[in-house]
């Protein structure tokens, strides 16, 4: 089964750790439009496409991620090398000595002996640029989120301040799938930003893949509060323009005290407001320690819930 899954840095990468167990063919497309942390500062001060999601991705799909995937994460935490990830810069240094960035990410890959590819949706720099309900234009990922928490204002476009073309591996990756999976993740700035990469729909429709979202457990601050479930969908597939097979919809933890810290700060579960064959529901959720307790897809639930829907689909089973 030749899996393609599209979409940024946290979300994407939890899921490739269970699609490893399931496939042999897995492609990660991931967007390059990232300007915070350490990600933004190599990308310009190295003129650089920003290294941080697709490091993250890469580690996820590392054959042994206990020695190298944890050198690739390390984070400096003090110095002039503060909040630096060594894999950042191990990234930012190949591009730099072989002059292309997809080629750095390929040679990061053999390092790395990972189970699968890590794609850049483009080796173009890239920045995101959204319109907000109340007309106002803003440019730059985490100006756009900083923006849609201070306003509560929706997104009613996003768009790349200056247009660039999908990376040929990607597109025929896209068109060879037999599965295409966006998400999870950041809704705009993980998923649509790669939907709008000049060639990228028109690879998804010339592609015969089966098209599975896997939504959101809760709510984004910055990008999606107030949306409900059909609110995402119909957001993918109004830049994707085509509809998607399947949903996958996972329900909250049940941990009030831990819901309402997240409430606290504007995000609550997504809403289910989907009643139809293409929602596949179900409890693929969990709560993981990063300082404080936070709501993520369980890797190899999510994994397992995707393939077999997506095989059932590939035999004709549905």
């Amino acid at each position: 089964m030749k899996i393609t899954a599209i979409g940024g840095g946290t979300g994407l990468s939890t899921l490739l750790r269970g699609l490893k167990l399931y496939s042999s063919d897995l492609t990660a497309v991931v967007t390059i439009t990232d300007e915070g942390g350490s990600s933004g500062i190599l990308r310009e001060e190295l003129n650089v496409p920003p290294p941080g999601d697709v490091r993250n991705n890469l580690v996820a799909l590392a054959n042994d991620e206990d020695i190298l995937g944890k050198l690739f994460n390390y984070r400096f935490k003090n110095g002039s090398l503060n909040g630096h990830a060594v894999g950042n810069i191990i990234l930012a240094a190949l591009t730099k000595l072989t002059g292309s960035f997809p080629e750095a990410v390929a040679k990061a890959a053999d390092i790395l002996a990972i189970k699968g590819r890590v794609l850049p949706v483009s080796d173009k720099m890239a920045r995101l640029v959204a319109v907000f309900e109340d007309g106002q234009t803003v440019a730059g990922e985490t100006k756009i989120v900083d923006y849609g928490k201070k306003s509560m204002r929706k997104i009613v476009e996003l768009k790349l301040e200056t247009p660039i073309q999908i990376n040929p591996s990607c597109y025929d990756a896209i068109v060879q799938s037999d599965v295409l999976v966006f998400g999870p993740g950041s809704l705009y700035t993980s998923i649509i930003a790669n939907l709008i990469v000049d060639g990228f729909k028109e690879a998804v429709k010339k592609s015969k893949a089966i098209k599975i979202y896997i939504a959101n457990i809760m709510t984004q601050p910055g990008e999606t509060f107030g949306y409900k479930l059909n609110d995402h969908v119909l957001e993918i597939e109004k830049y994707l323009e085509q509809k998607l097979d399947f949903v996958i919809y996972s329900f909250p933890p049940s941990q009030a005290e831990v819901l309402e810290k997240y409430k606290i700060r504007n995000s609550v579960p997504v809403e289910l407001d989907i009643n139809d064959h293409r929602v596949i529901a179900g409890h693929f959720s969990k709560i993981i320690l990063e300082n404080e307790p936070r709501i993520r897809h369980d890797s190899f639930l999510i994994a397992k819930a995707l393939f077999e829907i997506s095989k059932k689909v590939l035999t004709n089973e549905v």
